[in-house]
């Protein structure tokens, strides 16, 4: 190997911020150090890692292949250096996570006071995205994915597996009917999550197989919490987590309707994802049981709550 080490975080700091007078700054290293450091590691592998001109950067697929590894590296390195510190019982440095708008903004954000008191030697970067598990091998530590998951690569971890619930506000059912068949229920569907506006939507009704179709004539959101607000407004009825409906079903903002037309748990199921190939470093286990304490915290008190759904689905 001809390359040096130490210009690994170097090429890593270009890359993720996207320039090397950002990456200077970033490392608190001089603009020319960054550049020498970057053209030692291009000469020692006899590749372009990166295009660079006075005005724009760009990563080569050579540049993006070996930012993968050197990613991997840099995390292995962390963690032996953590292991031979004894950091073991107190988690110190960086930490990243990737998490769905709605769930953050629900779930964690007010828990984050209690997570920073506990932790305090570690620095939590929060990445809101509804596409963590694509992040999870570059850029985060732990994602939180909503629905089935797909990456058999990924160690999963269930989080919180609601049902998904009916719901509509007391004014529109003041001025609609709501009816008892599947065509009722499709006639006053004006909004859903995008992930959900399909052509044929499995449901069950009274135990039967169905399907809705979601594909035209609906607002798609890709926010639980725009379409709650929509609903709670008098915007027809939509399906959601009724992790997000707990307060609102509580204080009469909304009503269940149907709860003999059910839909999939696996949709509204959360999930928290990392690589299995790394070592579970004692920042990323810290965080991984704050989020699972948070969310049996949370499910138990969805299941006290009046009108819960938890335990009929």
């Amino acid at each position: 190997m001809r390359w040096n080490l130490d210009d690994l975080p170097v090429f890593v700091a270009v890359v993720n911020q996207d320039g090397i007078s950002a990456a200077a700054r970033e490392l608190g290293m001089p603009k020319s150090t960054v550049s020498a450091a970057l053209s030692r590691l291009e000469g020692a592998l006899r590749l372009r890692l990166i295009d660079r001109s006075s005005r724009s950067l760009r990563v080569t697929a050579e540049g993006e292949a070996f930012f993968r590894q050197a990613q991997l590296i840099l995390e292995q390195a962390r963690e032996a250096d953590d292991l031979m510190a004894g950091l073991r019982s107190v988690p110190m440095g960086r930490v990243s996570v990737a998490l769905p708008p709605a769930f953050n903004l629900e779930v964690v954000a007010p828990r984050l006071p209690e997570f920073r008191a506990r932790h305090p030697g570690l620095d939590l970067e929060i990445v809101v995205t509804s596409h963590g598990a694509s992040l999870v091998r570059d850029r985060v530590d732990l994602a939180v994915v909503v629905g089935s998951l797909e990456d058999s690569e990924l160690v999963s971890r269930s989080l919180l597996e609601g049902a998904l619930i009916w719901v509509a506000g007391p004014r529109w059912l003041a001025d609609h009917r709501p009816g008892d068949t599947l065509e009722d229920l499709r006639a006053q569907i004006q909004a859903c999550e995008a992930r959900y506006a399909l052509r044929r939507l499995p449901v069950e009704v009274r135990g039967e197989a169905a399907h809705l179709d979601l594909s035209r004539g609906v607002i798609r959101v890709n926010d639980p919490l725009a379409v709650r607000r929509m609903v709670m407004a008098g915007g027809g009825v939509s399906m959601l987590p009724h992790q997000y409906c707990v307060e609102p079903l509580a204080e009469g903002r909304l009503v269940e309707v149907w709860p003999y037309i059910r839909l999939s748990r696996a949709s509204a199921r959360l999930t928290a994802v990392y690589p299995g190939r790394r070592l579970l470093s004692p920042r990323v286990r810290a965080l991984l049981d704050f989020l699972v304490e948070i969310c049996e915290a949370h499910t138990a008190r969805a299941a006290r709550a009046p009108g819960s759904a938890v335990n009929r689905s």
